[in-house]
């Protein structure tokens, strides 16, 4: 959802995985400045899927009370991984002579783009950049241990095998001259921690796992942010559904921020054993945290509500897209998002065409509202108009 994205919170314990403005979504209304800073896992390779008939602005709804300018200044920070020759065209356009006020802005976008539907309805999911507290040495609360990269982790290029399967890595490691999977996180959990980076409660430690990056905080002030360096391998399985069925949860209140506070409450074995559930497990890597936005897999600082994770089978990182998501499945929700959004990052649970996980910031507002984004999707791709 930050190597390459991963809480794609609710939705993300739900189905998936993929950050300080919160960006205000209405039904109809405008879309209010952004939240700030996620991260993501892996790098992106994009295959666009064909292009459909084009539509007319006015058919989309929300555009007419759309941030246009707050839109195209997210355009114009991303849009320089596109590789599309119309689409870098555009980009160039638009940070060199491109508006810098609101009706300036409409009518670039409009002169220079044409939506086209993607699919039909698909699913929008949220996530961000976490902040948590952590500390150097294991004690009863802060239990979990954040574990680097192991040296017996092997990622497998398939490509290097065979040339279709270019891209595609599998994790494992080498025993008694054997290439085998990795262990799941019960297995990893199990094992003593070789040299931890940190301590962590454990339901915390869970939730970085499953967004890929975050900032870590010790009582002496240090900030230091948490970035993917690795995975065992494993399809994550969101824990949510789960939950509900064992009637731990109620079913719209799966929320990230319902999860959480329930492993909290049952920190020890009972949690550890639905969180096992989910047999991914990541390894990350420290750095002194540097203040700025949290970076995606297109290797860019992501903008605040206006940066998404796609499948990038499907969708080609710097491209940019119409939101209509209503119909929210969770409690305290916001009604709709309706926005333009840029494809800057990829998720592991981030699968299928209309499928998009908005990146909401960083910090616990963020938090909050990323776990409560589980809404229908209809996605447009913006397809730039061919220079005559």
């Amino acid at each position: 959802m930050l190597q390459n994205g991963l809480i794609a919170v609710a939705a993300a314990l739900t189905l998936a995985a993929c950050a300080t403005t919160t960006p205000t979504p209405v039904a109809t209304g405008p879309v209010a400045p952004p939240v700030l800073p996620g991260a993501s896992p892996t790098p992106a390779s994009a295959n666009p899927v064909p292009t459909l008939q084009a539509l007319a602005f006015g058919t989309l709804a929300g555009w007419t009370e759309e941030d246009h300018l707050a839109a195209l200044d997210a355009f114009r920070a991303g849009c320089g991984v596109a590789r599309e020759p119309d689409m870098a065209r555009v980009c160039r356009l638009a940070r060199t002579d491109g508006p810098r006020d609101e009706l300036g802005a409409r009518l670039f976008l409009e002169a220079n783009f044409r939506p086209q539907a993607v699919g039909d309805q698909g699913l929008l999911t949220a996530y961000f950049a976490p902040k948590y507290e952590a500390r150097l040495s294991r004690s009863d609360e802060f239990s979990a241990p954040v574990r680097g990269l192991p040296a017996d982790l092997v990622m497998l290029d398939l490509g290097a095998f065979e040339p279709s399967l270019a891209g595609k890595k599998v994790s494992g490691r080498v025993r008694a001259g054997k290439f085998e999977p990795y262990p799941d996180r019960k297995a990893i959990e199990a094992s003593p921690a070789d040299k931890p980076l940190a301590w962590m409660r454990p339901e915390e430690l869970f939730f970085l796992q499953i967004q890929g990056s975050g900032v870590l905080v010790t009582p002496d002030g240090r900030r230091q942010r948490a970035a993917f360096a690795g995975g065992n391998g494993k399809p994550f399985v969101g824990i949510a559904t789960a939950m509900r069925d064992r009637g731990l949860l109620t079913d719209n209140n799966t929320s990230g921020d319902a999860i959480r506070t329930w492993l909290a409450d049952n920190r020890g074995p009972r949690a550890d054993e639905i969180m096992q559930l989910n047999p991914r497990y990541i390894f990350f890597k420290l750095s002194d945290d540097d203040g700025q936005e949290a970076v995606g897999s297109a290797g860019i600082p992501l903008p605040a509500g206006r940066a998404i994770a796609v499948d990038p089978s499907r969708h080609a990182m710097g491209g940019l897209y119409w939101l209509d998501a209503a119909a929210p499945k969770l409690a305290g929700a916001f009604p709709a998002y309706r926005r333009l959004a840029v494809a800057l990052d990829v998720g592991g649970a981030i699968k299928g065409e209309v499928r998009a996980d908005l990146y909401t910031g960083s910090g616990p507002t963020a938090g909050i509202e990323a776990g409560r984004v589980r809404h229908d999707l209809r996605m447009y791709r913006l397809v730039p108009i061919p220079k005559s």
